[in-house]
């Protein structure tokens, strides 16, 4: 963290020919469900080529970047909405982030319960600890900030594994045993509610990482789930402890028209507590991106129970529950 913060190659800011490009591809596209636009409704003549090399340096290097600069503010929701979408076409393919099949999805606080298993922390102003998506590009546009609080926080979790494997072998051994996740209720067909997986892999000659503790520790209301033993609270612990600590993360401040781009299988993010404001127009508001890589990494074939389809170049990862169709929501419910 510490030394990307004296870095900016991993900032990339629009030119003014950058935005003319994006609102001229957002004219093409602007009378159509989000849905049926594809990279090739959505052109960037010169942007494009770049937005390829950064797509391809999130999935195979750093495994991040921060865009910034777009006018949202002068945009309408349904314009912010496309042009991020065109945006993140050229990142991957999106799929579903929940029950209900939206491929676009609104983080905001609608008043959860944080303490509920079954809860959705983006779905709260609480805390929101270190975790990856089931995806293998997650994204997020700000389109507004809180009034206080809500920091973006990134660390390498291929970094943690290193330093584990340094200091702390015995408890990456645990890592890389399965662990018990539940599914919040948001169960595929012919699935149970939970799965079991491991949080760290040695695969393909790289290290891949799916950890989502809360979605550990809410497996524990079912009958058939054990407890978790000694040695796995202090190998999660010690996950938790150095990607909270400022030697190991990097913390951003999102401002309005700021698009995070983060590769799941090499970073895990967090949120710091936010206060909003009182105005509902006001409160903080991102949309969000989960996206199939066409050039992604090799998974392991655990990642299947999560992910269904895992073959490079297809479609993969997202949730998907029997019965529902597909949708890109512009406006929040």
């Amino acid at each position: 963290g510490p030394d990307m913060a004296q870095r900016d190659d991993w900032l990339y800011t629009f030119s003014g020919d950058d935005i003319a490009e994006i609102e001229g591809a957002m004219v093409i596209g602007r009378d159509r469900d989000l849905v049926d636009v594809t990279k090739a409704d959505f052109p960037l003549p010169g942007l494009g080529a770049t937005l390829t090399d950064i797509q391809n340096d999130v999935v195979h290097g750093r495994g991040f970047v921060m865009l910034r600069g777009l006018p949202v503010e002068r945009w309408s929701p349904v314009g912010s909405a496309l042009a991020y979408w065109g945006i993140g076409l050229h990142f991957g393919e999106p799929v579903s982030q929940n029950a209900q099949g939206h491929l676009l999805g609104h983080v905001r606080n609608v008043g959860k319960d944080p303490s509920d298993p079954v809860t959705r922390i983006y779905q709260t102003s609480y805390l929101q600890p270190y975790h990856t998506d089931s995806s293998d590009i997650v994204g997020l546009l700000c389109l507004r900030k809180s009034k206080s609080g809500g920091a973006s926080r990134i660390v390498s979790s291929t970094a943690i594994y290193h330093e584990m494997e340094h200091r702390h072998p015995d408890l990456l051994a645990v890592l890389e045993q399965p662990f018990n996740i539940d599914r919040k209720n948001e169960i595929p067909a012919g699935m149970g509610p939970h799965y079991a997986i491991p949080m760290f892999y040695r695969h393909g000659g790289l290290r891949t990482v799916f950890y989502v503790r809360d979605f550990v520790e809410a497996a524990l209301r079912f009958d058939d789930v054990p407890d978790l033993t000694a040695a796995q609270i202090e190998a999660l612990d010690t996950v938790d402890a150095m990607a909270a600590d400022p030697a190991f993360h990097l913390e951003i401040m999102f401002e309005p028209g700021d698009i995070q781009f983060l590769h799941n299988h090499q970073m895990l993010h967090a949120r710091t507590t936010y206060e909003d404001y009182p105005e509902p127009e006001r409160r903080r508001h991102l949309l969000r991106l989960w996206l199939s890589a066409p050039n992604g990494r090799e998974l392991p074939p655990d990642f299947a129970q999560r992910y269904g389809e895992i073959a490079v170049g297809k479609r993969r990862g997202g949730i998907h529950v029997p019965g529902v169709d597909l949708s890109a929501p512009v406006e929040a419910d």
